[in-house]
């Protein structure tokens, strides 16, 4: 089941690529109450589907969430709009969500990588206008 937010068109892309920013945030939709398929990725409901896991659930968290994402290039904006448990092989639970970045890029990130933060946060807010400033850098020819 994957939450809606008003005026989601399922199978349109948004005109800034379905990026955002520190004012627009919130209108991502979030993937919510059921465990993401290939299907749901390939349809672009989902950033992910793990397979090969046992005892897959949702993760109860609200959803979209602004979090600070340590990855290996620094920290980086994004807002999860995924968020499912899953247990590996070893018998240890994963928290694992799917990201949304400013640029309209997805990443897959523990949630023991993650910040969850409030949209007022100013390292988030920074963070969040320098990538979109960055990506208009990138626009101009």
């Amino acid at each position: 089941m994957t939450a809606k937010p008003d005026g989601y068109d399922p199978g349109h892309e948004p005109e800034d690529g379905g990026g955002f920013d520190v004012d627009d945030w919130g209108r991502l939709a979030a993937f919510t109450g059921a465990v993401a398929s290939l299907d749901d990725v390939q349809a672009r409901r989902a950033v992910f589907a793990l397979a090969d896991t046992e005892d897959a659930r949702p993760l109860d968290m609200d959803l979209p969430q602004p979090v600070i994402w340590w990855d290996e290039d620094g920290e980086q904006a994004a807002v999860a709009v995924q968020a499912e448990v899953h247990t590996g092989d070893n018998g240890e639970p994963m928290e694992v969500l799917g990201l949304i970045l400013p640029d309209g890029g997805s990443a897959v990130a523990l949630l023991e990588d993650v910040d969850l933060v409030d949209d007022t946060d100013p390292a988030w807010r920074a963070l969040v206008e320098a990538a979109v400033d960055g990506a208009d850098d990138g626009d101009e020819d």
